[in-house]
């Protein structure tokens, strides 16, 4: 697993961020795969970074967020970002065909659904309604009541 597989999505979008923004004002490679560098917080504070690219979890940040833990944060994805800009553009790449794979499944079930519930018959579909509603949240039996049945 790469180091930006083991990040969670906050700290990737906002490393992406802190990168394209500037805020690592250091770096320095130290081994094969291994960095350090000097990135600056929100508010100016300046946080001291280790980064792993073969074992990411190996990576360290100084931040309150990731000190004594072993976490990826938004500072060691700035880093990986910085030293690597055009992982930069691969990542966006992966999310915008990620992003298409998952509209064209929504479309596609959206269709199937449609054509399923055109082929139930009427007792079918009364049991069906009848059972999401019994079933499901109570907002949905509540929001059906107050729109379909009380004036």
């Amino acid at each position: 697993m790469g180091l930006i597989d083991v990040a969670s999505g906050n700290s990737v979008w906002r490393g992406l961020d802190y990168a394209k923004n500037g805020k690592i004002k250091s770096y320095k490679q130290i081994d094969d795969d291994v960095y350090t560098g000097i990135a600056l917080g929100s508010n100016g504070e300046k946080y001291n970074v280790f980064m792993d690219v073969s074992h990411p979890r190996k990576s360290k940040c100084d931040c309150p967020h990731a000190k004594d833990r072993r976490i990826v944060c938004k500072h060691i994805v700035a880093l990986y970002f910085t030293v690597f800009p055009k992982e930069i553009d691969r990542f966006l790449k992966e999310v915008e065909e990620a992003q298409k794979e998952y509209e064209a499944y929504e479309e596609e079930l959206e269709i199937k659904l449609h054509k399923y519930i055109k082929s139930m018959s009427k007792a079918e579909l009364q049991e069906t309604v009848l059972q999401l509603l019994y079933e499901g949240p109570e907002w949905m039996y509540d929001r059906f009541i107050r729109d379909r049945i009380e004036f």
